[in-house]
Formats: structure tokens, sequence, C-alpha cells
């Protein structure tokens, strides 16, 4: 009778043993193959750092395929603080290359941070200067490759095309407008440091960089060139307070040029006002129609059959109509004109006499 108690108490405990075992065993299981991927990003995180490679914005072009918004490579100083060993001399030379305040330096240096982009002395370096920065072979100072916007063309399209800040982030025109399509992806070179931020002694991970979509203009070159000569010419001549000029496809609606004084260079936007680069005339400013809506009135006196361009009309200088009194813009006015010479002379007697036939005929 004992001996049987005795074997059952076994028999649970090895069952306990092997529940228990189960248990582990599952749960490992779980750890090393359904979990994994999950366990395996929260590790990585803990363990990897990113230096950050910029992806190149997207290209900007005319219809015709002209770049008038391109990209420069640069490269940018990056610290790592935890892996700099003596700071002092690296603040030293760092700053002497960069003809900086020692003080600026070390205060990146000395922050505690993972990474630390050192802005702005550090960003867009000429390739010169990173040799020299490149030279010193220092533990924890980095360069990476970054991307500036360069619009080749100076001035030409400059409200249109608009402008980028330090980050190559759309600020104005098209590079605001489509800016979530023109910037592009960054990618990174991955390393892996301890919990001291000591690099370790694994393989480099590279993620290559996505750069934007590029985007085609409307926009004839050689129509937009033509545009910005004739500005020019307008300013030298009459010296205005402003300009502007927009050529359009009346069939399609697609804007073929345009262009407005003052302009700018968007390559340094900070070097000017904020009206100059802010201020597209041709889609800014209103404007009354004027004279210029003349010629659809003539248009719809033609198209309906109350006036002819070859009869003769006769400006005194001034005429009523409905009881309202209108003058033309030449004393005296033009005398005998045919309604075609009206057009020429944007004679509003003329223009007016048309249009008062055509609502008569309407009634």
């Amino acid at each position: 009778m004992f001996s049987k108690k005795i074997h059952k108490r076994i028999k649970i405990i090895l069952l306990v043993i092997m529940f228990c075992f189960i248990l582990i065993i599952s749960k490992v299981f779980y750890i090393q193959v359904i979990d994994y991927k999950k366990l395996n990003e929260l590790a990585n995180s803990l363990w990897s750092r990113n230096l950050p490679i910029e992806a190149d914005r997207g290209r900007i072009y005319t219809i015709d395929g002209t770049v008038v918004a391109d990209n420069l490579t640069t490269v940018s100083l990056v610290f790592i603080p935890n892996q700099v060993k003596d700071k002092e001399k690296v603040a030293q030379d760092i700053a002497n290359i960069l003809d900086c305040d020692i003080s600026k330096i070390e205060e990146h240096l000395y922050k505690n941070s993972s990474i630390e982009r050192v802005h702005p002395e550090g960003r867009r370096l000429s390739y010169e200067i990173a040799d020299q920065i490149e030279a010193l072979n220092y533990d924890g100072v980095y360069l990476v490759k970054e991307s500036k916007r360069n619009y080749p063309n100076d001035e030409l399209l400059a409200h249109v095309l608009g402008y980028v800040g330090i980050d190559n982030q759309g600020l104005s025109g098209l590079e605001l407008q489509y800016d979530e399509y023109l910037t592009g992806e960054a990618g990174a070179i991955q390393y892996y440091s301890d919990a001291k931020g000591q690099k370790l002694n694994l393989n480099e991970v590279y993620v290559e960089p996505e750069d934007g979509m590029d985007i085609y203009l409307t926009v004839n070159y050689e129509l937009q060139t033509a545009i910005e000569r004739e500005l020019d010419n307008i300013v030298t001549k009459y010296n205005p307070e402003g300009a502007w000029i927009l050529a359009m496809d009346p069939n399609t609606g697609e804007i073929l040029g345009m262009g407005s004084r003052p302009a700018f260079n968007p390559n340094n936007y900070q070097d000017y006002t904020t009206e100059q680069i802010n201020r597209n005339l041709a889609i800014w400013a209103s404007y009354e129609p004027g004279s210029t809506f003349k010629i659809v009135t003539l248009s719809a006196a033609l198209e309906e059959g109350v006036v002819d361009l070859d009869e003769h009309f006769f400006d005194s200088g001034s005429v009523t109509i409905e009881g309202a009194r209108i003058k033309c813009w030449k004393a005296g006015g033009h005398g005998e004109q045919t309604f075609l010479e009206v057009v020429e002379n944007s004679c509003n007697l003329g223009v007016n006499t048309a249009t008062h036939i055509n609502f008569k005929k309407a009634l």
C-alpha cells in the first residue's frame, strides 16, 4: 500500500516536470520561431545606430527636357559623441578647419545624444574642407553625403519654381506645392554600438536612399527664355515697380511660360526681401481686365453679325448711351474710322457702340 502511494507521487512529479518541460520548449519555440522577427527588431533597435544619407530631391524639367531644378552632392559633418576620445583636441581642430568658435563645436561634442549633426557650421561643406576633416581620422567624426538644391539658370522661372530650405524642404512655388513628391526617402549606414556608444566590430549595413520623383512642366524653355529677356528689357527701359508676362495655350489652359519682376535667384534667396521672393505677380496680384476685354466684346459683336470690320464709325470724343456719357481716351476722339481701326486704336466709343448694338439686338 505504501509502495503504491510512492509510485503515484513519483508519477505526479514526473507529469509536472514533463508539463513544465513542455511549457519551456513551447516558450522557446514561440520566441525562436513565431516571435523572432519582432524580438530581433527590438534587439537591433537597442544596438543599432544610423548615419543618415540624404536622398536626392526630384529634378524639375521643362516640357522640352531642360533641367531647371537640379541637385549638387555635398557632405555634412556628424559627431557620435560617445566615440570621440579626446573631445578638447577634436573640438579645437574642427573649429580651426571650419573657422568658427570652438564653443560651438564643443556644444555638439558634449551633448548627451547618440548622433549629433553639426548645424549649421558643418552643413554643405566644400570638398576641400571635407578632405581636411577626413584626414584627421578621428573616432566618432563622420562625413555623410547630402544633396543641395541647385537652380542652373539662376533667375529663370524663379517665382514659379520657388526655393528650398537648408534641409531641402520646399518653402515656396512648385517646390512647396509638390514637396511630398519631390522629397525622397533618406537612406543610412547602419552600424552597431554598445550601451556606452562604443562601436562594435560587426558588419555595417548600407540602406540606399530613394530619390524623389521628377516633375515635367508644361513650360517651354525657349519661350521662357524669351519672356525673361523681354522682362529685363522692360525693366531697363521703363523701370516699373513691377512687370509680368504669362503665356498660355488657350485650348488646354497649359502654362507655356511665366515670369515677373522684380525677380530673385533661388540659389541665394536669403539675399532678397520677402516681397521679392514671394510675389509672383502673374498669380499674386489682382488686375482689372480694362482694354484687354474689348477684344471679347468686339468678337461677340462680329459673331452675332451686328457689326462689320469694314463698317465706318465716327468717334466725336464722347457719346451718351442709355443716359451714361462715355468719353474716348483720346481728347477729341479718333474721328472717322472702321471697326477694324476701333480695335487698333482701342477706341472706347467704338467698342461701347458695338456692345450697345449687340445688347439691343439681344432684346
